[in-house]
């Protein structure tokens, strides 16, 4: 067994999220949010050339001479996925290894809401899911894509990088794209999926204008689209994606997130009440008339507001969200202020 799969084997002895790999370090493990030393001796310059040359692709390494960094898919001996990214620091060759489940996670299963399972059986418009890096975003759309592929009969479509979660076809077709090995960019795989007779697709994030521009027109016409941003509640994502475009066009980028929008589900993690794992707390906005008006004369502001009165409906703010976490016991009051939103 090489060096780099002892590694995972305790990533996965340990069921840690993340492992790193940087040079003058002792390789972590990334256990509950806290990094945990896996050994003593520390990584040298020539374990990092040798581990790079033997897992990095000559694809990946040529985008790696080009960007200074790049993300794939590896997975382990025992069949265990991996989202990599190698990356430079101080001119030396670095890594970061999340570690992914072999199954796709029910709902259930993530202490997720129902009120997500609803929205999966919507025909068109647009869902969000937002937070932080590490906030269990892709998870999240992972296990609603998978409701989708075992209640409905259709095609699914999704655009990732890399591809994290393996989705066998049930009910639904499902083709999943990787960016690199598959296309070359969300853009460009999100208007050749328009020609593919989808009706789902899953763009794993809206990065530039043109993913954006082809996200709302493929759900103004007829398609129920999934994406991620890394923002922190409706009013931020909201405000996010209408500051991608010109002046002269963010009112009609206004009116048409205002018709297509479906929901946006912000979420982070936090330590549970036994602090032995973790546990979503989410902001879930779901888009009626009001907050539709309130997208389109841009008073994005208000929109807390409107969620907080609007909660027989699903919605919930973050502070509602964790105050009920508290209430239940799922988190204790620790955690409770300390991700309190004044």
């Amino acid at each position: 067994m090489n060096y780099l799969e002892r590694l995972l084997e305790l990533t996965e002895r340990y069921r840690a999220s993340d492992l790193h790999i940087t040079f003058g370090s002792p390789p972590k493990i990334r256990v509950n949010k806290e990094l945990v030393a896996l050994s003593e001796s520390v990584v040298d310059d020539d374990l990092l050339f040798e581990l790079f040359n033997s897992f990095v692709s000559d694809k990946h390494k040529r985008t790696f001479e080009k960007n200074g960094d790049c993300d794939f898919a590896h997975t382990s001996r025992s069949g265990t996925r991996y989202r990599v990214n190698a990356f430079k620091q101080k001119s030396k060759y670095a890594f970061a290894l999340r570690r992914l489940n072999a199954s796709i996670p029910s709902l259930d299963e993530l202490s997720l809401p129902a009120t997500l399972e609803d929205l999966c059986m919507k025909e068109q418009g647009l869902i969000i899911v937002t937070g932080p890096t590490g906030s269990g975003k892709s998870t999240s759309l992972a296990s609603m894509i998978d409701i989708i592929n075992h209640k409905k009969r259709g095609h699914i479509v999704t655009i990732e990088d890399p591809i994290e979660y393996i989705h066998q076809h049930h009910s639904c077709i499902v083709n999943q794209r990787e960016l690199g090995d598959d296309t070359i960019s969300f853009a460009n795989s999100l208007r050749a999926a328009l020609r593919q007779d989808p009706d789902v697709i899953l763009v794993g994030e809206m990065r530039d204008l043109e993913t954006i521009t082809t996200a709302l027109v493929a759900a103004e016409t007829g398609h129920l689209v999934f994406s991620t941003l890394h923002t922190m509640g409706s009013a931020k994502t909201i405000d996010r994606i209408v500051d991608v475009f010109p002046p002269d066009q963010q009112q009609q980028i206004r009116i048409q997130l205002a018709n297509v929008l479906i929901s946006v589900i912000s979420q982070r993690l936090l330590p549970n009440a036994q602090h032995n794992g973790l546990i979503p707390a989410l902001e879930i906005m779901i888009a009626n008339n009001a907050i539709r008006n309130l997208i389109r004369e841009g008073k994005t502001h208000q929109i807390n507001n409107m969620i907080q009165t609007n909660a027989g409906l699903g919605m919930k703010t973050f502070n509602q969200y964790l105050t009920q976490m508290n209430q239940s016991g799922k988190i204790d009051r620790e955690t409770f202020e300390r991700f309190f939103m004044d």
